[in-house]
């Protein structure tokens, strides 16, 4: 690949980078009720009644980032906390039926953010395709960085350091 090619190919990866924080915003900005981390939380936990510490690593947080999270869930009503019979350090998550509700709106409200950016895009089935094989490729970087013994999320190249020079392109 000739060095402007490469080039051209990384500032197209920076732009879909700024158009996911972006999307993200996005999200944030949706009237759910649940803010996308809760709502991250509670889609798991919905699933069934899973292991804090099981969460932590399915959603690549720290299990304090969880247990904030859960804190505010359980306070509001729409979470409870059950300690698993024979080991009392192993808690449980699950959702309420006000949990269940709210995960409900939720739902609601996003899907019906995501459909009309996707109607917008003319191709919705492919936009969705190309963000499931993205979804899963995360995923599986994921889970070999967590099998590796890695920090979950710093699969990636290390930052230079300041004051060190920048890596050089194109083998120049």
């Amino acid at each position: 690949m000739s060095g402007a090619h490469q080039a051209s190919g990384e500032a197209d990866i920076a732009q879909a980078v700024l158009a996911i924080l972006r999307l993200y915003r996005g999200l944030e900005c949706v009237d759910a009720g649940l803010t996308p981390s809760q709502y991250r939380i509670m889609k798991l936990a919905a699933a069934g009644g899973e292991r804090s510490t099981r969460l932590a690593q399915r959603l690549a947080v720290a299990k304090p980032t969880l247990t904030a999270i859960a804190d505010g869930l359980v306070a509001a009503g729409y979470a409870s906390r059950t300690a698993e019979p024979g080991d009392r350090r192993v808690v449980r998550l699950s959702l309420t039926p006000a949990g269940r509700a709210a995960l409900d709106r939720a739902d609601a409200a996003y899907t019906a953010w995501l459909g009309r950016l996707l109607d917008e895009t003319g191709e919705p089935a492919a936009v969705l395709s190309a963000l499931g094989q993205l979804a899963e490729a995360h995923r599986a970087a994921h889970n070999a960085a967590h099998r590796d013994g890695k920090e979950p999320g710093h699969e990636h190249a290390a930052a230079p350091q300041p004051g060190s020079a920048p890596p050089q392109k194109g083998g120049g």
